[in-house]
């Protein structure tokens, strides 16, 4: 296995992923399987590393706590087989052996996609800067992908798994399960209708993060549990003592990186935005067909450190005219932070997370996981028709399943890479525009952010020593 660096993809290509739209990205995925379970498409033709629908795929789990066992739990449950395990922390690993004790064990998954050649697939379930490492590994290595969101730590980060992943055709998926549901279908298909008129404007909201954020890195250090392969858990980034809790014993949440806690920092995770706009941003970026932004900016934040992302953010993108659409503003908040309430709005209370959408004819509102799209006021939808279905629905709103399918052969997953990937890009942006402070004005097709060549260092990802991808 080699960790020199790829080099960077040609102009060519690189020109070619911004300018492909939304809808056109979907239009493969919505034919493909509009054609039936069992149609192939000219991206998803079988062939060597591919299984016939009636054989069980052979999957390799990277990750097995938390989300990774929620993944591997409903893979082996969808009838395919567990044949690998790997994990830095020895606890989670042991837990995930007593399920399958028949799967290899490994600490380092760069050793476990190196020695387990005959695993058809993998899935990636660890902390947001393993993700391309792992991913990119594995889709080298003809292995199909399954990877949870965000799907990357970084812009480049996205491009270079998309393009990849074309590349080596495998089947993609990454873990944003919403866009499996029917709801976000259902919005869109109201708001391809016209049901709410020309949309100019939409907002999102998360109660996130629920862990801390906005502090400065404690100068302490304490042993590392001899259960946790401490530099294997770093990985691509930079080397740093393991601190076990926040010093301060009045803090509600003490954890400080694992198990969870990890996401709130720079280094390792992509704070609130980064672990919900790929549900709540989702359901815009589909209806509205949002495409690569002109540009992001901050519009006001809690205090950004050097180490953490802030407590709160209110960001705001601006989207040019796009597949015949007109030029849409879209505002992201977090921390508790919502947009102003609309006056037909009849709920006492706000749900946790969610999404407004304005129209010239009226507004639409829906959920975390763009759940119960309605028209406001809700009282309006008694009389209501939907359209009728027009984008296919995916069998038992299930990622997995879908993902599954995919790997076997049958259309592309709805979620696969070349969706996801330019998706990710404009979710990690603003976390882009919140580390340097200043309005994004983005170049997509060369991922350059005009005028502020200190920004490289935040699009492009350095990775210590052997992480290279």
């Amino acid at each position: 296995m080699s960790n020199t660096p790829s080099s960077p993809p040609s102009q060519t290509v690189r020109q070619e992923l911004p300018t492909r739209s939304l809808s056109r990205r979907h239009f493969i995925y919505t034919t493909a399987l509009a054609a039936g379970s069992l149609a192939l498409t000219s991206r998803a033709v079988p062939r060597l590393g591919y299984k016939s629908p009636n054989e069980k795929l052979d999957v390799a789990i990277i990750g097995c706590g938390g989300k990774g066992q929620v993944d591997s739990t409903n893979i082996a449950n969808a009838g395919e087989n567990i044949v690998a395990l790997c994990d830095v922390d020895a606890k989670a690993l042991a837990k995930a052996a007593l399920k399958w004790p028949k799967a290899t064990q490994h600490r380092d998954y760069r050793v476990m996609i190196e020695k387990e050649k005959s695993a058809d697939a993998v899935t990636v379930s660890i902390p947001d800067h393993h993700h391309a490492p792992a991913a990119m590994r594995a889709i080298r290595a003809g292995k199909h992908v399954y990877c949870q969101k965000p799907m990357t730590h970084t812009v480049s980060e996205a491009r270079a798994l998309t393009l990849a992943a074309r590349e080596h055709k495998v089947a993609t998926q990454m873990g944003n399960q919403g866009h499996s549901d029917e709801g976000i279908r259902q919005l869109c298909e109201m708001i391809w209708s016209g049901a709410i008129g020309t949309v100019r404007e939409a907002h999102s909201w998360t109660n996130r993060p629920i862990w801390p954020q906005g502090l400065v890195r404690p100068k302490v250090t304490d042993p590392v549990p001899e259960n946790l392969d401490w530099d294997l858990w770093l990985g691509p980034a930079p080397e740093r003592p393991f601190v076990s809790q926040w010093p301060d014993a009045t803090m509600r949440d003490r954890r400080i990186y694992h198990p969870f806690a990890w996401r709130g920092w720079w280094d390792f995770g992509c704070g609130a935005l980064g672990d919900m706009a790929c549900h709540v941003m989702d359901g815009a970026n589909w209806a509205l067909k949002f495409g690569s932004p002109a540009s992001v900016e901050v519009v006001d934040s809690a205090p950004v450190s050097v180490d953490m992302a802030p407590n709160w953010s209110v960001i705001r993108y601006q989207f040019p005219e796009r597949n015949g659409l007109p030029p849409c503003t879209y505002t992201w908040y977090d921390g508790g932070k919502k947009p102003e309430r609309p006056k037909e709005m009849e709920a006492e209370n706000w749900e946790s997370s969610g999404t407004i959408f304005i129209g010239d004819k009226g507004k639409i509102m829906c959920g975390e996981y763009i759940g119960r799209p309605r028209l406001l006021p809700e009282s309006s939808m008694a009389e209501y028709k939907r359209p009728a279905p027009s984008i296919p629905r995916v069998p038992g709103n299930s990622p997995y399943k879908d993902w599954i399918r995919a790997c076997k052969g049958g259309p592309p997953a709805c979620s696969n890479f070349d969706v996801s990937g330019p998706f990710t890009e404009v979710v990690v942006l603003g976390n882009l525009a919140l580390r340097l402070g200043k309005k994004i004005d983005w170049d997509g097709v060369n991922m350059k952010a005009r005028g502020l060549p200190e920004a490289d260092q935040f699009i492009h990802a350095q990775y210590r020593k052997g992480w290279e991808i």
